[in-house]
């Protein structure tokens, strides 16, 4: 096989798995017109066509099908092959995948990712973003990043934060124009802005002692986005509830309220999970390391 071919194939894999050519080209470092003129000379070479375009989506035609589930082992085992050349270098290289539930990337990632790079900088991040399940193993990632409740549990995991309570939330402002908030009943009368959770919008949980309410609210907005939910908080729009370590900047410059403490029930960590199954590629073990190095020192300062 020519280099050319690889990188025809190489290229059709990654706009196979993310059904985007512009999400396929930041991937690989070209820009988007360069992988459409690869796919389309890898079909004229093949006589086939792979995918089906549209100008809102990228799909696989039965050819493109075949052909993905042929080659993609055959991809992803001559990745690891180079990635075990590492272990004959001092600085550690590579590119580490990371799917991560968009609540870990402002409480785990954002904090970090600057010392991180800084102290390796052989190795690239690419990260994805959502509150999806996190299969890692059909998104190729190396690793993912949830808290302890949504990790399936073959996989091997590393708790990478401390535990955090549910709380509501609101701006000083609006607690001054509305009736005071005592119990979680008390929220009936308020506006609450709710966050959806993989198209579900749950009740909110509240525990004291051995008693657990569920408590359905409602408010002029809905989202499944958290940082949306902080924003309308913040600027008065109604009462938000979240993980008390994605606002602990806020509450503590007093920009934010937490509301019902006695009330606010213990959330699981977050962990970083992967595969047990092969060997660990070079960049995840050194993330692994930062992460562990990372929560020891912060331990020893809190003592």
């Amino acid at each position: 096989m020519h280099g050319t071919e690889f990188a025809e194939l190489n290229a059709f894999v990654a706009v196979a798995e993310r059904s985007n050519f512009a999400r396929a080209a930041a991937h690989l470092g070209v820009v988007p017109s360069t992988i459409s003129q690869t796919i389309r000379t890898l079909e004229e070479r093949l006589g086939v066509r792979l995918l089906n375009r549209t100008t809102r989506s990228v799909s696989l035609t039965d050819a493109g099908e075949r052909l993905l589930a042929r080659i993609r082992p055959a991809i992803m085992e001559l990745g690891a092959a180079v990635e075990d050349l590492n272990e004959f270098r001092n600085i550690p290289t590579g590119t580490l995948r990371l799917s991560v539930s968009i609540g870990a990337t402002h409480v785990v990632l954002a904090p970090i990712i600057k010392d991180f790079l800084a102290s390796h900088p052989g190795i690239s991040l690419d990260i994805t973003t959502d509150n999806g399940q996190g299969d890692i193993a059909s998104g190729r990632f190396d690793a993912g990043i949830r808290v302890g409740r949504a990790v399936a549990k073959d996989m091997q995991i590393v708790r990478v934060s401390e535990p955090s309570r549910l709380i509501a939330i609101a701006s000083p402002d609006y607690l001054q124009k509305k009736p005071p908030i005592a119990t979680p009943q008390d929220l009936q009368d308020h506006n609450c802005i709710r966050f959806r959770y993989n198209d579900q919008v749950n009740p909110w949980e509240f525990a004291r002692g051995k008693k657990v309410l569920h408590l359905s609210v409602n408010g002029t907005m809905v989202t499944n986005s958290m940082e949306l939910v902080l924003r309308a908080a913040l600027d008065g729009v109604g009462v938000g509830y979240t993980i008390e370590s994605y606002v602990t900047t806020e509450i503590a410059q007093g920009r934010l309220m937490p509301l019902l403490t006695d009330w606010s029930p213990i959330q699981h960590s977050y962990y970083l999970y992967y595969s047990g199954r092969r060997q660990l590629p070079v960049p995840l073990r050194a993330f692994i390391s930062f992460l562990r190095q990372r929560r020891k020192t912060t331990a020893a300062e809190r003592t």
